[in-house]
């Protein structure tokens, strides 16, 4: 294999083109990027740079004397356009194509929006750094959507002094993904520092005065973030043959799938926060949107393309993602999303210290810490791995 071709310049486009020259390729290698710089940690954009903790120059993933020791054809700042397998070269916006034998895509997620002009996403450094001019004492903020990332900014701006008012459609923020008992625990955070946590309302659109919700009513703001999720980046695969679900289909081998009977020119692969792959240690397909599967899951990719197709291995890790809310350090392993059972097994939910486990089916498919040691939660990491059985491993304190 001579040309790569390495769609996505962030944390799992990194990981890609470096493990791809550690594992002996010598040949051309492209990384493109639509953003001007180089590849960056976006995971403090919500928690220190946007607190004016850290400046930019911090961010950066590796020096660039680094990325210049891998060779690389290095596109910043040009986003893909299209696909061409037939032809197997990859169309930029700038009028140019960048030619592949292996291609991986790593093209990441852009954030959901409302209708309306003028609200703040929390995607990129210059998103954050707008944002954060913004955020002085005695500013009114509205953050619509109380996820992880909304909860996050919250936290800052509050911390900030900023008056925080924040809108979440669900009953209980995150229960889809932490189960209602940890859900109301962080909740609490937020109600126990004056933050205005409104649950269960819709927010239409944004307005010149802040935001609409679904009965009518205006919930004024001075700058207004949406936090509601994101959308993979496929749109620029149209046409491509492959097959895009929420993200990019993969099977365990992070190959992509093809929407129609597969070209004689194969071989491409997808990681990171675009790809949809099946991770035969849970049994089901999953995509994640989390700096450490990132990373894992490029390097995994760029293995598997250079590798004969006996030699591949399947991609099966335990995801793992953290959050930093206000004094709150909350830790994660395993797939949490679908659980039928949560038990706190040490700890108390009232003190804001416990250590959760999660049930799939019968077995223990996921754990959460708040407040406790990094040890306390990795031991169990091993057993999700494991696909131990719950009845096994899990008893509740009385």
């Amino acid at each position: 294999m001579n040309r790569i071709v390495v769609v996505g310049a962030s944390a799992a486009g990194l990981a890609a083109v470096e493990t791809l020259r550690r594992q002996g390729h010598t040949g051309p290698l492209t990384l493109v990027g639509d953003e001007p710089h180089l590849p960056y940690d976006r995971p403090p954009l919500s928690k220190q740079v946007l607190a004016s903790e850290w400046e930019e120059h911090r961010l950066p993933l590796r020096p660039a004397g680094d990325l210049a020791a891998l060779d690389l054809d290095l596109r910043l700042g040009v986003a893909a356009t299209g696909l061409d397998v037939a032809g197997r070269v990859v169309r930029l916006a700038d009028g140019t194509e960048a030619p592949y034998d292996g291609l991986i895509l790593a093209t990441g997620v852009r954030p959901r929006r409302l209708p309306g002009e003028g609200a703040h996403v929390l995607r990129t450094l210059e998103n954050a750094l707008t944002l954060r001019e913004r955020l002085t004492p005695g500013r009114r903020l509205v953050v619509v959507g109380a996820g992880f990332l909304g909860a996050e900014a919250a936290a800052v701006a509050w911390r900030l002094g900023a008056e925080v008012t924040l809108l979440e459609p669900a009953a209980v923020p995150l229960a889809h993904a932490v189960g209602e008992q940890v859900g109301r625990v962080l909740s609490r955070a937020h109600l126990d520092r004056g933050v205005n946590l409104r649950c269960g309302v819709t927010v239409t659109e944004v307005t010149e005065d802040g935001v609409r919700l679904g009965d009518g009513e205006i919930v004024e703001a001075d700058e207004v973030l949406v936090a509601i999720g994101s959308r993979p980046n496929t749109d620029w695969l149209v046409g491509s043959g492959l097959a895009v679900g929420d993200g990019v289909v993969c099977d365990e081998y992070c190959e992509a799938a093809w929407g129609s009977p597969r070209p004689k020119a194969g071989g491409v692969y997808a990681a990171g926060d675009v790809a949809r792959w099946y991770n035969p240690l849970f049994g089901t397909s999953m995509r994640i949107e989390h700096r450490t599967n990132a990373a894992e899951q490029g390097m995994a990719a760029a293995r598997n393309l250079l590798a004969a197709p006996e030699a591949r291995k399947p991609f099966a890790p335990v995801p793992y993602f953290w959050s930093d809310q206000y004094d709150l350090k909350i830790q994660a392993y395993g797939f949490l999303r679908g659980h039928d059972e949560v038990a706190v097994v040490e700890g108390d939910l009232v003190e804001r210290r416990f250590l959760a486990v999660y049930r799939t089916g019968d077995r223990v498919s996921g754990a959460l810490a708040v407040g406790m040691p990094p040890k306390a939660i990795r031991l169990w990491r091993q057993t999700i791995a494991a696909g131990a059985a719950w009845a096994e491993h899990v008893r509740v304190p009385a």
